[in-house]
């Protein structure tokens, strides 16, 4: 039988990478605007970079991660795959599309390891 509809759209990078960077924030207890300050990033950049609206260029990254006590050399670990619900309730490719930065979560287990998860209704 085949599948009709579009097929679920996969977080972009700069969404992940964005997701990653604010829970890093987050877990160190630190504000957005002590980040922006320590990195030298407007704080409206940094918040559509963690929001995933905007690509990182490498220098802004690289000032972002200096800036929470990480490197570059640090990226892997934060990326590392993390729960994803992706919202499959769409009407059509783009509903699902404005909504995908939305119907993106994450999160750990207690255990503190991570995987991918996909939900659908």
């Amino acid at each position: 039988m085949e599948r009709s509809g579009p097929a679920p759209l996969a977080p972009l990078l700069r969404e992940l990478i964005g997701q990653a960077l604010r829970e890093e924030r987050h877990a160190q207890g630190r504000t957005l605007a002590d980040v922006a300050a320590r990195s030298g990033v407007s704080m409206q950049h940094l918040s559509e970079v963690e929001r995933g609206l905007k690509d990182p260029s490498s220098e802004v990254l690289a000032a972002v991660l200096g800036a929470l006590g990480l490197s570059a050399w640090d990226l892997p670990a934060l990326l590392a795959p993390r729960p994803v619900l992706l919202d499959l309730t769409a009407d059509g490719p783009d509903e699902l599309d404005a909504r995908r930065h939305r119907s993106i979560t994450a999160g750990h287990s207690a255990s503190g390891t991570r995987g991918v998860s996909l939900l659908a209704a």
